[in-house]
């Protein structure tokens, strides 16, 4: 990261996120082990859930107060649907039983990958060019280095949640 714009940092890791995902969906399309394929995607799903955490916490604020209330508004309820889709899968994959599974059970977990992925591809393509742009103009130099630090190693922290994960 050290270098590029905080716009940049968090849009790559944006295609780090849809990476993991596709890689366990194409896995699970050529029949390897859920066992084998849930490290790549659970990484995915905590990079994401932290990638929320930031952008909520620190990146969102200003560009609000900067006059993108409606666009943080969206991106916001995206977020909450995200949230839910990741509880989802995560419940999908600790009750998965590799022994006792059909095919139609990984057929359902790579429906739901594919839904969160194209929830994903529509979200992102609203941030990236709308919101993104504004985090190397509008934040200040302190927020901008407490956004980049966090990017380089924050984690999210135990029991944060989402600002409308239990929307509906």
């Amino acid at each position: 990261m050290v270098g590029s714009s905080l716009a940049q940092a968090l849009t790559n890791e944006h295609h780090e996120i849809d990476s993991g995902i596709e890689e366990f969906t194409a896995g699970l399309e050529r029949g390897e082990p859920i066992g084998v394929l849930a490290g790549p995607l659970r990484k995915a799903m905590t990079a994401l859930r932290r990638h929320i955490y930031l952008e909520e916490v620190f990146a969102f604020p200003p560009i609000r107060e900067g006059g993108l209330a409606m666009p943080i508004m969206v991106m916001e309820r995206e977020h909450g649907v995200l949230w839910r889709q990741l509880d989802a899968l995560e419940d999908a994959l600790a009750g998965f039983d590799e022994a006792e599974a059909h095919s139609s059970d990984r057929a359902a977990l790579i429906g739901a990958c594919e839904e969160m992925l194209g929830v994903l591809e529509s979200h992102n393509s609203k941030e990236e060019p709308i919101v993104y742009p504004r985090l190397d103009t509008e934040l200040s130099v302190e927020q901008a280095a407490q956004l980049r630090s966090l990017i380089e190693t924050g984690a999210t922290p135990s029991g944060w949640v989402c600002a409308r994960a239990g929307e509906a």
